[in-house]
Order: structure tokens, then sequence, then C-alpha cells
């Protein structure tokens, strides 16, 4: 052998060693470990190359890395706040706080009030004269905002705040921004308004990244009242427009009391990150509003653990009598079907409201490609009649909910960053009940027969689509 020959042979038992050490010592699953060191071992160069392009979770050390500059992360007690053990909770959800406890690391704050705002129609007006009374700040996320339309509005409204001498913060997510034009972030900066994108793609250096994303949808005003939920700004969610095509229904929350601190902490941690600039919570009186526990969750690829990945199961082992989940986006990993699964064959019942229509079908075709096995074990899946319901709940035996942005996907659960906020009230939670209700009534329920006469075309499609669930 020439001297050639013998550093291509070392260069491949170290590049070949090193993949399949590196594969053993980070895969969390052991097929998926086993695959890839054969992979590396078996295909000389290629192998290593594959590994190195497909086969290292680039989102999770991407966020970790994001984590140096903010750490995406709110520990602090206020002094004065009504916090809740949770052995203070009354059975059964005792059993999910204390979970909680240990998963978030958060406290539980009391004499909160959340108010469900159905569709633009409601949400907007109230959202629009928040900014409009603002005397001291006004902080603002959204994932998607239009600048047309009730966009307009919404700047109209940011614009007048700044001018009479409120502190005006805005974040735009730097995908989201792009779904509409002229862009959001054209007119804030023209209005001399201060605003921030989240990681925006760009050229120089390049960055493009799909994943990574600021779903969250967060609105605050003096530290008195917030709103988050899963609504975006744009004329789409104006729902009672029958006469618009691609109309969407959704629900967004009003929260007051205490945990409105807790939100306003997420969007300064975000804008801490996005512009490097320090704001402090304003020192608002945490007047107690009403006898809503609430507590603040905050997820995303950045955190050791799957936080809200980990809470939903938690809590659906723990429910006694129902779960109720509505979700745009279905598409759970196997522990969290197996959760499901469980559930219903201790005689939980179990419902599952899903649009009929979804603005993005493969994501519907994916998910009928794994209802089946839902199917078998009692739990029951509903398909909500057009237009299309973007509506995301999750609720326990009628007295927990969360709401917030979060799917139940694996974009949502593990490469966004999402906001929750768990909600502890019988009140609340059956209110919630009830509107679930009202939607599983006009819902067609989906059965085993329903999926296996599917013609062969479609079952081809939806498999096909169900290859790619971790991205969608």
């Amino acid at each position: 052998m020439d001297t050639v020959q013998y550093v291509l042979i070392i260069s491949d038992i170290l590049l070949g060693g090193g993949s399949a050490l590196h594969a053993l010592l980070n895969k969390r699953e052991p097929r998926s470990a086993m695959g890839w060191i054969a992979v590396c071992l078996m295909f000389p160069f290629a192998g290593p190359f594959l590994y190195f392009l497909l086969g290292i979770n680039r989102i999770r050390i991407r966020a970790r890395k994001l984590e140096t500059r903010s750490p995406f992360r709110i520990e602090r007690e206020e002094e004065g706040t009504a916090f809740v053990r949770a052995f203070q909770i009354p059975s059964p959800l005792d059993e999910i706080a204390r979970m909680s406890d240990a998963i978030i690391r958060r406290p539980l704050i009391c004499g909160n009030r959340v108010e469900p705002l159905h569709d633009g129609e409601q949400a907007y007006p109230a959202m629009l004269e928040t900014i409009e009374k603002a005397e001291k700040y006004v902080y603002l996320t959204s994932y998607i905002f239009e600048s047309r339309g009730i966009g307009r509005c919404f700047l109209d409204a940011l614009d007048a705040a700044k001018k009479r001498g409120v502190r005006v913060r805005v974040i735009i997510d730097g995908i989201g921004e792009l779904y509409s034009f002229p862009r959001a972030g054209s007119f804030l900066k023209k209005k001399g308004i201060p605003f921030a994108r989240f990681l925006p793609p760009g050229f120089f250096p390049p960055a493009f990244r799909i994943n990574l994303r600021n779903h969250r949808k967060i609105l605050v005003g003096d530290g008195k009242t917030a709103f988050i939920g899963g609504m975006n700004i744009g004329d789409r969610h104006m729902a009672e427009d029958s006469r618009k095509t691609r109309r969407v229904k959704d629900i967004h929350f009003r929260l007051s009391g205490p945990i409105v601190t807790q939100i306003e902490e997420v969007f300064l941690e975000d804008w801490r990150f996005c512009s490097g600039e320090n704001l402090k919570t304003g020192q608002v009186p945490l007047s107690m509003e009403g006898n809503t526990i609430c507590r603040a969750i905050v997820d995303g690829p950045n955190v050791s653990i799957d936080r809200l990945y980990m809470l939903l199961i938690c809590a659906i082992s723990s429910a006694r009598k129902s779960i109720s989940i509505m979700t745009p986006y279905f598409l759970p990993a196997p522990e969290l079907r197996a959760t499901l699964q469980a559930a219903a064959l201790r005689g939980v019942s179990v419902n599952i409201v899903l649009p009929e229509k979804n603005n993005l079908p493969y994501v519907h075709w994916a998910a009928m490609n794994t209802v089946r096995e839902l199917l078998e074990f009692g739990v029951c899946i509903w398909l909500q009649p057009p237009p299309f319901v973007h509506t995301k709940l999750f609720l326990i035996d009628r007295h927990y909910a969360q709401i917030g942005s979060a799917n139940l996907d694996t974009r949502s659960l593990r490469l966004n960053f999402e906001l929750i906020v768990e909600v502890y009230d019988r009140k609340t939670a059956g209110k919630l009940c009830r509107h679930f209700d009202r939607q599983m009534r006009k819902s067609r329920e989906i059965s085993l027969e329903d999926i296996d006469n599917r013609s062969f075309p479609a079952r081809l499609r939806d498999a096909f689509f169900w290859l790619f669930t971790p991205y969608l």
C-alpha cells in the first residue's frame, strides 16, 4: 500500500469510529443509534458524511446557543404575590399541580381572571382598546402580523400610543412576517416604533431557519392586562364574514391579575434576546382580579427537557373522567399516543376534535395515517366542519385547562418557542368544556371503518406525508 491508501484507511477509521461514537452517546432511541452506527461503519466516508448532514440534531444545538444570549426563563418571584402550592389545590387537580411544580419550577399564582374571546370580532376590539388606553407601556408579539385591514388598525394604534408617550415594543417572527406584504416591520420602522425580528432570514451571513420560530402571541398593556392564545393579527380571523373563503375560527384569551407579570417577563426575555435592550417589568400593584389559579409555561428547543410535552403526558396520565383536546394540527409522538391509549383503556372519555378542512392539507393527511391506532383503543376522533378551526384547547376532567399557542405536533412541542398558561379553575375550564361540547356535537365522528375504507391512493398519500411528521 502506498501512503495515500494508508491515509485514506486511517481517515475512514477515525471518521467512521468518531461518528459512530457520537451517535452512541447522543441518540435517544436504541434503534436510531444502532442504525446510524451501522451506516457510519459500513459506508466509508459516505456514512459519516450522511450522519453529519442528517443525523445530528442541530435544532437543539442552535437553540442551546441562543440560551447564552437569552435564557428564556422566568424564575423570579414577586413580593406580595399570592403563590399557591400543590397541596393547597383540591384533589384530583393536586396531582397535576405536583407534577407541574417539578417540571416547570415556577410558582402557581392565584387571584386571576381568564376570559375567552371568540374570533377576531371579539378579540381584536379588546386588544385595540388595551393599546389605546395604555398609559405607560405596550408590549406585542405576533408570529404573523399582516399590514393591511385589521393589521393596519393595530399599526395605527401602536403609532398613536407611541406619540402620546407610551413605551411601545413589538416582536415579529422573522419567518412569520413574510406571510404578509408589505411587511409590518417596514411600517413600524417608518414610524419609528421600536421593533425586533426574531431570527430573521439573511444571506450574509447565511441564515435561513425554518425551525426555531417564535410562535408566541402576546399583548401586555401597563402590566394589568394580557392577551395570549393562537390568534395572529390578520383579517382571516374575522370569522363571521361568510364571504371570506379563507376565514379562520379561533379563541384568544384576555387575562388579568398577577399572572400578567409572568407573561410580561416572557416578552421581556424575548425582547432582550432580539434587541439587546434589558427592560424591567413595570411596578404594577398585583391586585386580585378573580379566583383562577394560573402559571405561565415557556417551552422551546433550548430547554433541557421538553417541558410541555412532559406535562401533557403527566396531565393525561392523571385524568380520571375526561380528556378533551381541540387542535388544528395533530401529529403526536408515539409516547403521547400511548398515553392517550392507556387513558381510554382505563375508562377515561378521550375526545379529540380536529378540523375537517385544514389550511395545511398535508398535515391532515399525515394525521389520518396515525388515528387508527387511537380509534382501536377507544379514543374518539371528531372532524369539525369548515371554516378552518385554529383553536387550541387541552382540558382535563372539566377542571384543568391549558391555553396558549402550542399545537399537538412536533413543530410546536419540539421546534418552536411557545407560551402556554395552565388554568386551575372549575368555572373557567367548565366554560371551555361547554364550548368544546358544542363544537363536538357539530362535528362528524371518524370510525375505524372510515379509515379502513380509504382508497388506495388516499392511503398511499397519507402514509407518504406521515413520513415527514417530524418536520411538518
